[in-house]
């Protein structure tokens, strides 16, 4: 059985697949002697990823070369839309089963034309929502005295657009909430200049921070912002937040920083299927196998995991269609969460508690974390924010210091 993996090893999104070798190695080790599957027999399992360079018309042709040239059974990614939906949208093309997480669900959907009425046949997910983040994100700015004028910083891309849908993006769950939105427009990704955002932000007296962008593009507006005067008393941008590498190029002015859509943390108390590892056993082995500290994409190895226990219950492995079957009646645990495909569709899709938002979607849990100054390494991120996963421990929020 062959498992594609679509991931960006390198490009801006690098950081979304840097444990995805990690995961496969582990996977591959774990499942040496091969897997029984659901036709009582034991077959050898071969993963392999190719890399999207983050682009994602490249995305979309490595997908499409797994499926036709390397013949692959079921079909990851994981990330954001630029490397999800293209190959999402080849799966569904040449009807291979297709499995992703760490995107968000409505981009997932709208943005490649599906509805709530006519769902996919092929491609699946277990999807953060835009309603989620924005709940654990009115959840810590409440905490902070401001003027609730938000300053919202969102790239020109899929993400972005996403997350200033007048509809089922941000503004509406924020405004409601009692926030006001100051949005410059959506930004070129790999821009260096960001002084006309920032000047925008300043003029209008904005007091929070959040949107949406890469790491590189935000570790240069944040520093921009220092420099210009531009100091939030809370701050959090998603995507460019969830990872190490984001702490690194920032430095310690990113302590206090909020990455609101904080989907996975060692402290989740899932064990995951396929190696048997807690969520901190596997961040501590992700740390001793690469010598690197344990970051948010380890929570990718969802997907790997997903399509595992879809193969083992496989009854005709030589049948897609019955591997399309498994995966609709999917129940099991992952380091992300539950998934039950088998249960209802939310009455109100875009509910921060609901699990089952369209016939395709499961959500994960999610959490709002902040960096923080570590013991065992520099830069420490640490869950403050659990109103929509209270099984999950959390610490209380530290104020934003500006030097």
């Amino acid at each position: 059985m062959k498992i594609g993996v679509v991931s960006p090893q390198t490009g801006m999104l690098a950081v979304f697949g840097i444990a995805d070798k990690w995961s496969t190695d582990l996977t591959n080790k774990t499942l040496a002697d091969g897997l029984v599957l659901g036709d009582g027999k034991n077959h050898p399992v071969n993963i392999i990823f190719r890399d999207t360079q983050s682009d994602s018309n490249r995305a979309a042709q490595v997908a499409g070369d797994m499926i036709a040239n390397d013949k692959v059974d079921i079909l990851l990614a994981a990330g954001s839309p630029d490397t999800v939906n293209p190959a999402a949208d080849q799966a569904e093309a040449l009807e291979t089963p297709f499995l992703s997480c760490f995107n968000i669900w409505s981009a997932f959907v709208f943005g490649r034309g599906g509805s709530f009425e006519k769902p996919f046949k092929w491609t699946f997910g277990q999807l953060l929502g835009l309603e989620q983040v924005c709940a654990s994100m009115v959840d810590i700015f409440d905490r902070t005295p401001t003027n609730k004028k938000v300053a919202f910083l969102a790239m020109n891309n899929a993400d972005g657009m996403a997350w200033l849908d007048e509809t089922t993006g941000a503004p509406p769950f924020l405004e409601a909430a009692g926030y006001t939105i100051v949005a410059p427009g959506l930004f070129t990704p790999g821009s260096e200049d960001f002084t006309a955002q920032i000047s925008l932000f300043k003029k209008e007296g904005c007091e929070v921070l959040t949107g949406a962008s890469t790491t590189p593009d935000f570790t240069n507006f944040w520093k921009q912002s220092l420099q210009q005067g531009f100091h939030p008393p809370v701050a959090s941008q998603a995507l460019a937040l969830g990872f190490p590498q984001a702490a690194e190029a920032i430095g310690p002015s990113v302590y206090g920083l909020i990455g609101p859509d904080g989907s996975w943390h060692p402290t989740f108390p899932f064990t995951d299927s396929v190696t048997g590892m807690t969520c901190q056993e596997l961040a501590d082995d992700y740390e001793k196998t690469t010598s690197s500290e344990w970051t948010g994409a380890i929570g990718g190895h969802a997907k790997i995991s997903w399509a595992i226990d879809v193969l083992s219950r496989t009854k005709d492995p030589d049948d897609k269609e019955s591997i399309l079957e498994a995966i609709t009646t999917t129940k099991m645990e992952t380091i992300l969460g539950p998934i039950d495909m088998t249960a209802p569709l939310d009455q109100n899709p875009m509910s921060p508690t609901g699990t089952r938002p369209h016939p395709n979607i499961v959500k994960p849990l999610m959490t709002g974390q902040q960096w923080v100054k570590g013991t065992k390494w520099p830069y420490e991120v640490v869950v403050v924010s659990n109103g929509l996963a209270p099984m999950v421990p959390a610490v209380e929020l530290q104020p934003m210091k500006y030097e």
